[in-house]
């Protein structure tokens, strides 16, 4: 499966969405930045969009709920062992309170991957982040430098999902 995305104002995105009526547009807004995102194994419709492999995938995207994307920059030669890292994890995220959706974000162009997570609600994510399986999934080993294999220091963008009208 694949994923794009494309950022613009909230209006930009909406004549977007109402472009191509054919597809299931998940719509986000965060302040003025607003996100249209969709799934599938088709062309990308986004002319300065971003596309993706979907690697690990669980749960079903909402049309409600609270969106967090960690992005993170992966050097060329440590994308192997990132990817190999998510895969061999074992995770109860799924379980957590809230929990709605999770995916892995391989891009196909460039190297900043994607982690979204999607949550009933801001604070089911706050209570899954200060949570004790959060802190021991995140722990690194007990290391206080990230992975060398990052490029970048990771970065949040979060989101509310708007609802179609």
């Amino acid at each position: 499966m694949e994923a794009y995305m494309t950022n613009g104002t909230l209006e930009f995105i909406k004549k977007l969405i109402d472009k191509h009526p054919g597809i299931d547009f998940y719509l986000m807004n965060s302040g003025g930045n607003a996100l249209a995102y969709y799934e599938n194994n088709n062309e990308n419709v986004f002319e300065s969009g971003r596309a993706y492999d979907v690697l690990l995938n669980n749960g079903t995207i909402q049309e409600k709920g609270f969106v967090v994307m960690n992005n993170i920059t992966v050097t060329e030669d440590g994308r192997t062992v990132f990817e190999d890292r998510f895969k061999q994890r074992s995770s109860t995220i799924d379980s957590s309170p809230g929990f709605q959706a999770f995916r892995l974000l391989r891009p196909q162009s460039g190297n900043k991957y994607v982690v979204l997570t999607q949550w009933a609600s801001v604070e089911d994510f706050n209570n899954w982040k200060n949570s004790d399986a959060f802190k021991k999934q995140h722990q690194n080993g007990g290391e206080t430098k990230p992975p060398a294999y990052f490029a970048d220091k990771p970065y949040i963008t979060s989101y509310n999902m708007v609802e179609p009208e």
